[in-house]
C-alpha cells in the first residue's frame, strides 16, 4: 500500500544538469509507492562547479540516503566519493551513491546493467553482431563494457574526443576475448545495432549523432536520451524502416537494480 509523504520520509534524488528531461522522478516514485516504500526522490539540477557543495549537503542530510547521477556527472563524481564498486571501477564512473552507517558514500554504475536488461525486455540481443557506440562519456563507457560483455562480433567506438575513444578502446581491450574493439566513424554503414549514448537529441536544433546514409533497414537503433522520447534519430531511422529502441527502457532496466542497491526492497510497510 502506497504510504503518504511525512516527516518520516526518507531521500533520494537524482543530480544533473540540465535535469527537466530525466525520467527517473518518476519511475522510481511509482516505484516506492508499488512496494510500499516510505520514500521520495526529487530532481535536483547542480552544475559541475557545486558537486562538492552538494555531497556535503548530503553527508550533513540524516534523512537522504541515496543519490541517482545523470549527464554530465557520471565520471566527476566517482572521483569525490570514499568508495566505489567493481562496475563503477571498471568503467569509471557512476550513477549511483549510497551513504553507508558510518557516513562514508559508496558508489556503483547500473548505467550498462540497464541497457542489457532494457533490450532482453524487448527481445533484442547483442551476441556477435556488429555494434556501434556514439559517445565515450559517463553512459557511454557503461554501454560499451555491457556490450562487451554480451559478445558481439565488432563493437565499435566513436566520440568527438580522439583522447575518449583511446582511452576506452585500451580499457575494452583488456577484457575484449574474441571481440574485435575498434576505433570508428560516426557512419551506420556495416553495423547491425547503433546506440547513441550522446546527448545529441535532447535540444532543439541538435544535429544527428551520426550519418545515416549506409543505415542498413534490419539495424536496430538505440537512443540512450529520456527526453524526446522520440528523438530526431530514432524518427529518422523508423522513417527507413529500421526497429528503434528508446531511453526510457534503459532507464527502467536499472530502477531494481538501483532500489536493490540502496537497501529499499528488503523495506516493507504493513500499514
Amino acid at each position: 500500500m502506497p504510504l503518504p509523504l511525512s516527516g518520516k520520509s526518507r531521500v533520494y534524488a537524482i543530480l544533473g544538469d540540465p535535469i527537466a528531461q530525466a525520467g527517473s522522478p518518476g519511475l522510481f516514485n511509482r516505484a516506492f509507492r508499488r512496494e510500499g516504500i516510505g520514500a521520495v526522490l526529487v530532481p535536483i539540477q547542480v552544475s559541475a562547479d557545486g558537486l562538492d557543495a552538494i555531497l556535503a549537503a548530503f553527508r550533513a542530510a540524516r534523512n537522504m540516503d541515496g543519490l541517482v547521477v545523470t549527464v554530465p556527472h557520471k565520471i566527476a563524481i566517482a572521483d569525490r566519493l570514499d568508495e566505489i564498486g567493481p562496475m563503477a571501477a571498471r568503467i569509471g564512473a557512476v550513477n549511483a551513491i549510497r551513504k553507508l552507517p558510518d557516513g562514508r558514500l559508496l558508489g556503483e554504475n547500473f548505467d550498462g546493467a540497464g541497457f542489457v536488461h532494457g533490450l532482453r525486455r524487448r527481445g533484442h540481443s547483442l551476441r556477435e553482431k556488429n555494434v556501434l557506440v556514439i559517445g565515450a562519456g559517463g553512459a557511454g563507457r557503461a554501454v560499451a563494457h555491457a556490450v562487451l560483455d554480451e559478445r558481439p562480433c565488432t563493437l565499435g567506438i566513436y566520440d568527438i574526443d580522439r583522447g575518449r575513444i583511446s582511452q576506452l578502446s585500451d580499457d575494452l581491450q583488456r577484457h575484449a576475448s574474441n571481440t574485435l574493439v575498434s576505433h570508428a566513424e560516426p557512419d551506420a554503414y556495416g553495423f547491425d545495432v547503433i546506440v547513441n549514448c550522446t546527448s545529441l537529441g535532447m535540444r532543439d536544433g541538435d544535429p544527428l549523432p551520426l550519418r545515416l546514409d549506409g543505415l542498413d533497414q534490419r539495424a536496430l537503433v538505440v537512443d540512450i536520451v529520456l527526453e524526446p522520447s522520440t528523438t530526431p534519430l530514432l524518427h529518422q531511422a523508423a522513417a527507413r524502416g529500421c526497429p528503434t529502441h528508446e531511453g526510457i527502457h534503459m532507464l527502467d532496466g536499472q530502477v531494481e537494480e538501483i532500489c536493490r542497491f540502496f537497501g529499499l526492497l528488503d523495506e516493507r510497510h504493513d500499514d
